[in-house]
């Protein structure tokens, strides 16, 4: 099967690019390096199955020419702007690398008569406001940060293209996604910020915030497991962990990891990190759990994981 990996150098793109291969898939990918990094696939170059464009997917010329030249049996699509701090100052952001990406794969798709999609989404589609678990069809939807409002808008395009053109289209809602390659995030920060300063951490908010972190592999696996949905519409999943981490949690992580024991933690205050952030957030994981899928790694072996990986590599 030929596969497109729209945002194939970013973290996930990334080792989803390896996950393929390693399944005897040919992939083609494409990124910007908004995000990723040509480091993250600088192994795979002399991969005879492999294939990379530097491309603005946000610029429908450049994924015609893609698709032109290629012919796509699947399509993953996993670029966006993951970064949330970045695109809280500017929506612009979300607009092209998020929603406008996905529009123009879409069209493509259509116009090629590609049927297939995976579509990378977000927790961070429901907001705030639900309580308890969230489950695919917890509502109303009501994204705080410009990129859950970028997510959602591409998911309902998704539903749209899915119904006019008969595609079939899976949705994973990604918590906090962490493992090597990352380039941001708190486990990111944290580590940047002590070695910078190894007696002082500064830790948004107020260091309660709460949330499932899920190791890479594990999504990848899952991707792989749910990849043959053949009928026609979308299928929407929540996929994560059922355990959670704080932010102090992390930073204890971080410490231990790194054998500093004397370090002062200066909390910003308030319960969110910056404006659009989610303090907390659950997930009901039965309906992916019943497909005979589950996360091996718990939330907080999941941080662990990542800290000893990105301490081995340079910052």
């Amino acid at each position: 099967m030929k596969c497109f990996i729209a945002g194939g150098a970013g973290f996930i793109g990334s080792h989803l690019a390896d996950a393929l291969l390693n399944e005897g898939h040919n992939v083609v990918c494409a990124d910007n390096y908004l995000i990723g990094i040509p480091e993250n696939v600088s192994h795979l170059q002399d991969n005879t199955s492999f294939k990379f464009y530097k491309a603005d997917l946000a610029n429908k010329s450049e994924v015609e020419i893609i698709f032109g030249k290629e012919n796509f049996d699947y399509i993953f699509h996993l670029a966006a702007n993951s970064d949330i701090q970045a695109s809280a100052k500017n929506p612009e952001i979300e607009y092209k690398n998020t929603f406008l990406t996905t529009y123009n794969i879409l069209e493509c798709m259509k116009k090629h008569e590609v049927r297939r999609l995976f579509f990378a989404s977000t927790s961070a589609v429901y907001g705030e406001k639900i309580e308890g678990a969230m489950s695919e069809t917890s509502g109303p939807l009501e994204p705080v940060s410009y990129y859950g409002g970028a997510k959602l808008s591409a998911e309902a395009f998704i539903n749209s293209y899915a119904y006019m053109n008969g595609m079939s289209s899976l949705v994973f809602r990604f918590p906090n996604v962490i493992g090597s390659r990352l380039t941001h995030g708190v486990v990111y920060d944290f580590i940047a910020k002590l070695k910078k300063d190894n007696r002082n951490l500064e830790i948004l908010g107020d260091g309660t915030q709460t949330k499932p972190y899920m190791y890479v592999s594990d999504l990848t696996d899952g991707i792989l497991h749910l990849l043959n949905v053949e009928k026609q519409g979308v299928f929407i999943y929540n996929i994560g962990v059922e355990t959670k981490t704080s932010v102090t949690a992390i930073a204890d992580i971080v410490c231990a990891e790194m054998g500093l024991k004397d370090v002062t933690y200066n909390y910003t205050g308030g319960k969110i990190g910056w404006k659009g952030d989610v303090p907390t957030f659950e997930y009901d994981l039965s309906k992916i759990h019943a497909t005979g899928w589950k996360a091996k790694l718990t939330s907080d072996e999941a941080v662990t994981r990542t800290v000893k990986e990105v301490l081995a590599c340079k910052l």
